[in-house]
């Protein structure tokens, strides 16, 4: 799809919230990813009234990486919702073809842990869908001269929750490691939906046992329940999801 570029002469207008950026310069380049066209269009068309933005669009990972690269410096408004490798690899992925290219990520999700590996793979900050337009001049501004749009405390904070959920994802990985090949044939029957009765059949135990089994099963994991059991095997890779 040919670029499409923005940016007729009007004034800009600063943000009610956030300090104007520093006097314009050279025109500052913005590529909005966002998947649908009509909303990617929209969105280019009111940062273009700012005279010293020239804005294109781009609707998938694989256009924005090549928009980032092409114009080398500027701003990336990167929606995570994108199809593609994920919003953490596409983030990297244009850090690495672009370095010069600032990523915001947008997204209507306040996870923190969603976040937290944004920022660790390079975003400067984020925009929420819900962000009123008249912000968005002085947000790109501010990445485009590589300040953070996240504070310190916030920072430290998304960081200290991504330790505590790789600490969690270790130990989790550990216990699913000390199962046993039963243990894990219990449970990829159970996850491909198969009742305890015919899974005592098949694999030719009492009842009794594969009660058994399945508590031994829930203590080494430290779950409660035989879904939560199934989720964290799927996870490390144990069982084969039918889904």
């Amino acid at each position: 799809m040919p670029k499409r570029v923005v940016g007729p002469d009007l004034p800009g207008r600063p943000s009610r919230r956030m300090a104007a950026a520093p006097s314009p310069g050279p025109p500052i380049h913005v590529i909005v990813a966002e998947e649908r066209r009509a909303m990617a269009e929209a969105l280019a068309d009111a940062l273009a009234r700012e005279g010293h933005l020239r804005v294109e669009v781009a609707l998938s990972v694989s256009e924005a990486v090549r928009a980032a690269e092409r114009v080398g410096s500027g701003v990336l408004l990167l929606d995570l919702g994108l199809p593609g490798p994920g919003a953490v690899e596409s983030i990297r992925l244009v850090r690495e073809a672009a370095p010069n290219v600032a990523v915001v990520a947008v997204s209507s999700s306040e996870e923190d842990l969603i976040r937290a590996r944004a920022v660790e793979a390079g975003a400067v900050g984020f925009v929420s869908r819900t962000t009123p337009l008249g912000e968005l001049p002085a947000i790109v501004g501010e990445a485009s001269v590589g300040r953070s749009l996240i504070n310190p405390d916030d920072e430290a904070r998304l960081f200290r929750l991504l330790r505590r959920q790789r600490h969690q994802e270790s130990t989790e990985r550990q216990r699913v490691n000390r199962l046993t090949t039963r243990q894990l044939e219990v449970l990829q029957l159970t996850a491909d939906g198969v009742s305890p009765g015919e899974i005592a059949e098949r694999l030719r135990m009492s009842p009794l046992t594969l009660r058994t089994h399945m508590q031994n099963i829930l203590t080494r994991l430290g779950v409660h329940t035989k879904l939560e059991a199934v989720t964290v095997a799927i996870r490390h890779g144990k069982l084969k999801s039918r889904l």
